[in-house]
């Protein structure tokens, strides 16, 4: 009975989850299975939410996220300071622990739904060619809804942000934070201890399961003239399977990690549903005092001692700081909303990686991940017995590869170009929920896919490291419930067309090699609507087809940059304090000077990790400086 009920409830949180209709009974007995052993993968519970909040603390951290979930960790680690974390949405589910069902998420519940706003230099080919800019609306943030995929960046990355003027930001001074949060599983990494570590709260580790695709994959790189490297080790370029924030063939998500292990800490409290909507400034004294937030259809104000921390993300934050009066003074003044600091760099300087989509290659063997083929019950014990199989995949992702086009220096490791290397692509799950995640019309799924629905194939993703162009977040009223503005920007700057394009080059090189040849490969060459007029593979052709089927990686980043004080444009400071505001800070993707080279979930946790020590030492200076105060003045009056 208890089972019954149990795969029950699994059942119910799939319709609410996905909608009615939209799983087969196979897919919905899966979810069911893996809610049954979910307490066996995974014993750790669900954080506590306290009900019954105190009218004051000394830290509150508003957004629990991949840095916040981090931030609250580390600052509770000191029992005399109590810490809030104010998150706007819940719990982790059942669902999203099973790593193929990610792109299931966008769109759910889960995601706070973002769209750009229509332009013509990108997303051609999506509905009202508005780019959809899924973000994670739950505890753990974007690392619930992610691809799990663990890569740190380029060690110049860091370097440029030091030299930007943000001394102790050098890839030296970050590598220590990275390996702090690092519990790495794979023995041959872990024992090079310059770059690995276990131990840490974020669990890293090699794939639970990879088709016959992903082996070739690297030795296809090797056939291109490329080593097979650890990517997060000395040297980027290269090729080499992925390692993934997983545990026990389960998603390691930032709130599993890091929230979860100090849940019954009696100095943390957390309040889920609670939907910020201003920071409380003294405009006489220009210190952040505590926060308004919308729970429970209720609005309700709560107090920092200390410090407000925005870990709300690269969209949410910077609404944040301008729903709160800091900003750029115009536009403040046009949303009707009180000027506290004109902070021209709020919402500006808006990064983002692409790729080009649906770059497919047919196979003619069936080995690659087909949904309607892998999704059933005997992968489904397999998962939940033996935490292997298909059902661990992330969506087919198994290999990434580092390459330098022309554009970049050859003899340096700092590529311009990642592929993400899958045994899938669009077609895989037969135009469902691929095809809905990314928001392409129907139109063009039907006309450029259609015919090889379902088919075997692998996908090569060229994504763009370093973009020139930048994006920009703005309000739309001062209303806090209304979404801001987002304008991508996309491929407004000539030299990301031109990356791009020589990416897309190499990719359609990849698939002409010995290895990939033996599986049958060919390019599915459709020609895209809107780009049949160009000669066919001109350089012409591909700087319109990049325009069309323009991917989003979802790593929006840099929309309060971190900076000197000398920079005009810059929000905050090397500690992450907002300038001209006491008691405030932004902790999160949104402090990023320039993007990084990779995915960007590591770097945002290493901000985390970072942030809250900056925190810490900040905090232990005042209170020396008060012991010594003190002790001058007993000194002197004795």
């Amino acid at each position: 009975m208890a089972v019954l009920t149990v795969i029950a409830g699994a059942v119910k949180a799939a319709t609410l989850l996905l909608g009615v209709g939209k799983l087969t009974i196979l897919p919905i007995l899966i979810v069911s299975l893996a809610y049954f052993n979910y307490d066996l993968m995974d014993p750790e519970n669900h954080p506590r939410v306290t009900r019954n909040l105190r009218k004051e603390y000394d830290f509150i951290v508003v957004g629990g996220g991949s840095a916040g979930s981090v931030v609250v960790n580390r600052l509770t680690e000191n029992p005399n300071w109590n810490v809030l974390l104010l998150e706007a949405g819940g719990h982790e589910t059942e669902i999203t622990d099973v790593p193929i069902l990610s792109l299931f998420l966008h769109k759910s519940k889960l995601d706070w739904k973002y769209r750009t706003q229509p332009q013509d230099s990108a997303c051609q080919a999506m509905v009202d060619r508005r780019c959809c800019w899924t973000r994670g609306k739950v505890l753990g943030g974007s690392s619930v809804l992610n691809t799990m995929l663990y890569i740190r960046g380029n060690r110049r990355d860091f370097d440029q942000w030091e030299s930007f003027g943000n001394p102790g930001w050098g890839y030296e001074d970050v590598l220590y934070y990275f390996k702090k949060s690092e519990d790495q599983r794979n023995p041959y990494l872990a024992r090079n201890k310059r770059y690995h570590n276990t131990g840490g709260y974020l669990t890293v580790q090699d794939a639970p399961y990879n088709t016959p695709l992903g082996v070739a994959f690297l030795q296809a790189g090797e056939e291109m003239g490329y080593n097979i490297v650890d990517v997060n080790g000395e040297q980027q370029t290269g090729f080499s399977l992925y390692q993934y924030t997983m545990r026990r063939a389960t998603r390691c998500s930032s709130a599993k990690a890091f929230i979860r292990p100090i849940r019954l800490r009696p100095n943390f409290h957390l309040a889920l549903w609670s939907h910020v909507t201003k920071v409380l400034i003294d405009p006489r004294t220009r210190k952040a005092y505590g926060v308004s937030f919308i729970r429970d259809g209720k609005h309700q104000i709560v107090y920092a001692r200390k410090e407000v921390i925005l870990s709300a993300g690269a969209i949410n934050s910077p609404q944040l700081l301008m729903l709160s009066g800091i900003g750029p003074r115009a536009h403040l003044e046009e949303m009707g909303i009180n000027v506290i600091q004109d902070a021209p760099g709020v919402g500006m300087n808006v990064q983002d990686h692409i790729a080009v989509g649906g770059l497919a290659f047919l196979i003619d063997y069936p080995i690659s991940i087909v949904m309607n083929r892998l999704v059933n019950v005997n992968s489904a014990l397999r998962y939940a017995i033996n935490e292997n199989g298909p059902l661990t995949s992330s969506i087919g992702l198994e290999a990434v590869a580092f390459i330098s086009t022309k554009y970049a220096n050859q003899t340096d490791d700092w590529p311009d170009i990642e592929f993400m290397l899958t045994s899938s692509s669009t077609n895989s799950d037969g135009g469902t929920q691929i095809k809905h995640a990314h928001g392409l019309t129907n139109e063009f799924y039907n006309e450029v896919f259609g015919k090889i629905n379902n088919k075997d194939v692998f996908g090569v993703f060229p994504m763009m490291l370093r973009p020139k162009s930048r994006g920009v977040i703005k309000l739309r009223s001062k209303n806090p419930l209304d979404y801001p503005l987002m304008y991508h920007n996309y491929l407004t700057h000539p030299d990301d067309v031109n990356v791009l394009r020589e990416g897309v080059k190499a990719a359609l090189a990849f698939g002409e090699t010995a290895t990939m040849k033996q599986f049958g490969a060919r390019f599915h060459g459709k020609p895209l609507p809107n780009c049949k007029h160009l000669p066919l593979f001109t350089d012409e052709y591909w700087n319109c087809a990049i325009r069309q089927y323009t991917m989003t990686i979802y790593h929006m980043s840099c929309s309060a940059k971190m900076g000197p004080a000398s920079d005009p444009m810059a929000v905050v400071d090397p500690e992450l304090r907002v300038y001209g505001i006491d008691g405030l800070r932004v902790i999160d993707a949104s402090i990023m000077p320039t993007i990084t080279n990779g995915n960007i979930n590591a770097p945002v946790i290493m901000i985390g990790e970072k942030g809250s020590d900056l925190i810490k030492q900040q905090w232990k200076e005042r209170t020396f400086r008060k012991r010594s105060t003190f002790s001058n003045v007993t000194a002197n009056a004795g």
